[in-house]
């Protein structure tokens, strides 16, 4: 292989080397290809750096600072409780650090070649690598694209040093008196919680009738009211217009309810949604079929429409979620060296970092009704809980979405504390056909949170032991 002019041959090309693009890698190296992961950005992508897991730092920090205040109806009281927020953001840059640090230790130790650089395809089989200084072409047999996604920008909100994206609210080197988010899906919820933990006083604008859309309103009205005792206003139906900074802050203003109204805040964190980064690498002009919104169509094997190149994760069909994309480069991967692996997303969790958190996983019970199924939906809530009970952590519920003609698990809605955690167990429920006679007769440990499954099976099958019918 000669470096300069003359292309240099690969095997399997990953383009991204996020949650999607270096599990991808990880696993071609596994079954054998001789891999190369490009990346322009610090491996991990934005989960890793920007996205996940530091958000998720941030809120457990506020967490803690939350909890440090005391819980006077528990007999603590605690005085002078303070925040060093340039520490939290040191400690949080520490754990990004250690997971970056990680992905990298594993790539090499299977063997990838880490390339850094931004990519233009130029055919089906040739991709041009270009940094700051280099130019070098690149011929490949076969490619998986995990290019990610990146916030949307409303014309009228510019993003600057006070109208903010998510990688600039994590990233703040104060704690901010007063915000304003602009969207109440699961990113703003999460972030605009981790803020009023810290004694922001934040206010959320939705322009739909609720918060957290793709959730029960059961379960998010839970989370509304968790927030209204921590003094966050949230606003529905109120449309964004527009913003004006200064030196110090900005003035939002909005519509809501026919009246034009604003508000004053230090900083504006708008998270309306992502866009797939699919543009300005060179796909339209390789022929690649992608619909109006710059998404790629694939097949069950994560194939594009040009059979040696594969796409993952955000830019395809589905929720912008870390796990889905490390699940479909699995499936690409293991696809290019010729196994049948095919994409099956109903045993994918969804999961929001709120207070209380959230979480689901297979069918709703409208989503199972709608699809046809004769379902039963089964309840048990985490006030009957001794776990929840003694960590302060009543509110909640769990439910079963069970087949009706033998009780097969098909779905599952956990609102209250660990539901990340808990969902694990109902996701492989799902993906291994159990009932719920089958969770009924699995021991869990007591005293915890995950008898609440067990509990929940037991009204699945009309046996409840810790509440009455």
């Amino acid at each position: 292989m000669v470096v300069g002019d003359f292309p240099i041959e690969l095997d399997t090309l990953v383009v991204g080397a996020g949650p999607g693009g270096y599990v991808a890698a990880i696993r071609a190296a596994q079954s054998g290809q001789n891999v190369t992961i490009v990346d322009k950005g610090n491996l991990g992508g934005v989960c890793l750096n920007v996205g996940c897991v530091p958000s998720k730092a941030l809120i457990q920090a506020g967490h803690r600072y939350e909890h440090a205040q005391g819980a006077e109806d528990m007999g603590i009281k605690s005085e002078n409780t303070t925040v060093d927020f340039s520490k939290v953001q040191e400690w949080k840059g520490g754990v990004v650090n250690k997971l970056t640090g990680g992905v990298e230790g594993l790539l090499k130790g299977n063997k990838v070649d880490i390339i850094k650089g931004e990519v233009y395809f130029v055919d089906k089989n040739t991709v041009r690598v270009m940094d700051e200084k280099n130019s070098q072409t690149y011929t490949f047999n076969n490619c998986i694209i995990a290019t990610g996604s990146r916030p949307i920008e409303i014309p009228s909100f510019k993003f600057s040093d006070r109208v903010l994206d998510s990688t600039g609210a994590l990233n703040l080197d104060e704690i901010p008196e007063k915000m304003v988010v602009i969207g109440g899906g699961y990113i703003g919820t999460e972030l605009g919680t981790a803020y009023a933990n810290f004694g922001t006083q934040v206010t959320i604008l939705e322009g739909t009738k609720d918060i957290l859309g793709g959730f029960e309103k059961q379960m998010s009205s839970i989370v509304k009211k968790r927030l209204k005792k921590k003094g966050v206003d949230v606003v529905t139906e109120a449309m964004a217009q527009g913003v004006e900074e200064t030196e110090n802050g900005v003035t939002v203003k909005y519509e809501a309810k026919g009246e034009e109204k604003s508000i004053d805040a230090d900083y504006v964190l708008v998270t309306v949604g992502r866009r797939p980064n699919t543009d300005e690498i060179g796909l339209e002009d390789l022929g690649i079929k992608m619909t109006d919104k710059g998404i790629i169509e694939i097949d069950k094997q994560c194939r594009t429409s040009i059979d040696n190149i594969y796409a993952i994760g955000d830019i395809v069909e589905g929720p912008p979620l870390a796990h889905k994309a490390s699940y479909e480069g699995k499936i690409a991967a293991e696809a290019i060296s010729g196994e049948k692996s095919e994409i099956d997303y109903l045993g994918i969790p969804a999961v929001v970092f709120s207070d209380p958190e959230l979480a689901s996983v297979g069918y709703t019970e409208q989503e199972a009704k709608d699809a046809g199924y004769e379902v039963k939906a089964s309840k048990f809530p985490f006030a009957a809980n001794g776990r929840a009970l003694s960590l302060n952590e009543s509110d909640g519920f769990l439910k079963l979405v069970t087949r009706k003609e033998d009780g097969l698990v098909i779905g599952a809605q956990i609102a209250g504390a660990n539901a990340s955690d808990m969902i694990a167990e109902l996701g492989l429920a799902i993906e291994s056909g159990m009932t719920a006679e089958d969770l009924a007769l699995t021991i869990h440990a007591h005293p915890t949170l995950g008898e609440i499954t067990m509990e929940a099976a037991e009204v699945a099958i009309d046996q409840p032991i810790h509440i009455v019918k």
